[in-house]
């Protein structure tokens, strides 16, 4: 990594590396749009670098833990998303907010618990900045079966 951003400064000294490529997406839509001075990034899943998809019902076939890890990696890909988009993370002045959807059973009720996964990555992104408002909610069904879907609004810097 040549010059790395404050951000990804944070990161590595909490060992966390992100992928060095976001997703693509699976749909007529891109990963990130800028508008109006936010950058607005579009519902990304557990995909690993090597596009292995992490799957299943929360609450029935995985455990809240285990989807709070999925939730991490989805923070991971919406990183890599806005740097692959911005040319790094410095661009970004603060998260705006996280909307979590989790592919929960009827009577599962940890919602909140399994997003903070993604949550915890943005403070330890950005710090203080990275605190953000949130809705994390349970779904039927995501798409491919994945275990959490999250996207977010992040305000950028003047440029």
């Amino acid at each position: 990594m040549t010059n790395p951003t404050m951000s990804e400064v944070r990161l590595a000294r909490a060992g966390i590396e992100l992928p060095t490529a976001p997703p693509e997406p699976i749909g007529a839509f891109r990963n990130v749009i800028i508008h109006g001075g936010l950058a607005w990034v579009s519902g990304q899943g557990p995909v690993h670098p090597d596009g292995r998809l992490e799957r299943g019902k929360v609450g029935q076939e995985i455990d809240a833990e285990l989807a709070r890890t999925h939730a991490r990696l989805v923070a991971l890909n919406i990183l890599s998303a806005l740097r692959a988009t911005l040319g790094g993370l410095d661009a970004i002045e603060r998260v705006i907010r996280l909307q979590g959807l989790v592919n929960a059973a009827p009577d599962f009720t940890r919602h909140p618990f399994v997003i903070d996964g993604a949550s915890e990555v943005m403070a330890e992104a950005f710090g203080e900045a990275g605190i953000h408002g949130r809705t994390s909610f349970g779904v039927g069904s995501l798409p491919n079966n994945i275990t959490v879907e999250i996207d977010g609004v992040f305000a950028l810097r003047n440029r």
